[in-house]
């Protein structure tokens, strides 16, 4: 998970992330004997999410890309990370689908906390609503 702060997660990654860290939970938390039927079976993932009470990778990598965002939103104009990240590149684009933007999934994860409408930029100068969002994000279930 070296540099996952700045990762742009797809969909499909996200998914992704879920079925590896289910996958190594199952073993971790090896299957269980049926008390009805005495066979063994594997764990389904609520039941794994209720053993393992930490907080899933996901959330874990969106509340660290979160806490970079802010980290480089509060910047200087002339530093480099803050021209790569936030940026527009000069010239034209290759054809096909426009990538997906490390700014753009800060926004929708704005928008899926609650904080849709605003300024991620201007948020990022109000330290404790910066800290009350990371924990939102952070704690936020993922179905």
């Amino acid at each position: 998970m070296y540099g996952f702060e700045t990762w742009s997660l797809t969909l499909k990654e996200e998914r992704r992330l879920r079925v590896f860290e289910n996958r190594m939970l199952r073993r971790i938390f090896v299957p269980r004997r049926d008390e009805v039927t005495g066979e063994w079976r594997k764990q389904n993932n609520e039941e794994l999410n209720d053993l393992y009470s930490s907080p899933n990778i996901f959330r874990v990598i969106k509340s660290r890309i979160m806490r970079w965002a802010w980290h480089v939103a509060r910047m200087e104009e002339r530093r480099g990370v803050y021209r790569v990240l936030l940026g527009n590149p000069e010239g034209k684009r290759p054809l096909g689908r426009l990538r997906h933007k490390w700014e753009n999934s800060i926004k929708m994860y704005l928008k899926v906390v609650g904080f849709g409408g605003m300024d991620w930029i201007k948020l990022a100068q109000d330290r404790d609503r910066r800290r009350g969002f990371v924990n939102a994000v952070k704690n936020f279930r993922v179905p």
